[in-house]
């Protein structure tokens, strides 16, 4: 049993066919897969925008206390000179 033309034009016809199906399926996979990404990036970005300012926060705090014990520290120097002078 031999292949007419027609059947092996028949053969070609599936094949580029089934070609153009993947090469659909493909394309679609990686739109997914770039959707996916840039949500994934979104996500990061956010998360590193929280931690920028919970760092922010901490080292205002940190820098508020330093303040506060800056200011203790001379009260007490202040008040050791006094307590110096008056012997």
């Amino acid at each position: 049993m031999s292949l007419d033309q027609k059947d092996l034009e028949l053969i070609e016809r599936v094949i580029y066919k089934n070609g153009d199906d993947v090469a659909v399926s493909m394309a679609r996979s990686f739109e997914r897969l770039e959707e996916r990404i840039d949500a994934a990036e979104s996500r990061l970005y956010s998360r590193i925008a929280e931690l920028e300012d919970k760092v922010e926060a901490s080292r205002q705090d940190i820098s508020d206390e330093l303040g506060s014990i800056k200011a203790d520290v001379r009260e007490l120097l202040s008040s050791d000179e006094e307590l110096v002078g008056e012997k």
